[in-house]
């Protein structure tokens, strides 16, 4: 699942970033920031889900 969810991070910004976060603020500005340019919603998807995995990764 942590694949599926970095592709789509990376293809579709605000589904990989629901899958991770659910409906949220960071699912807010992932669409603001993919509304303004597709870069730049990649990247926060990509930082989002990265950010959320080391997290977990951490509590473990």
């Amino acid at each position: 699942m942590k694949l599926v969810r970095i592709l789509l991070s990376v293809l579709l910004p605000p589904v990989g970033v629901y899958l991770t976060y659910g409906f949220s603020s960071t699912l807010l500005i992932n669409i603001l920031l993919t509304l303004l340019g597709f870069v730049p919603g990649a990247i926060h998807g990509l930082w989002a889900v990265m950010k959320h995995e080391e997290k977990l990764n951490q509590e473990v």
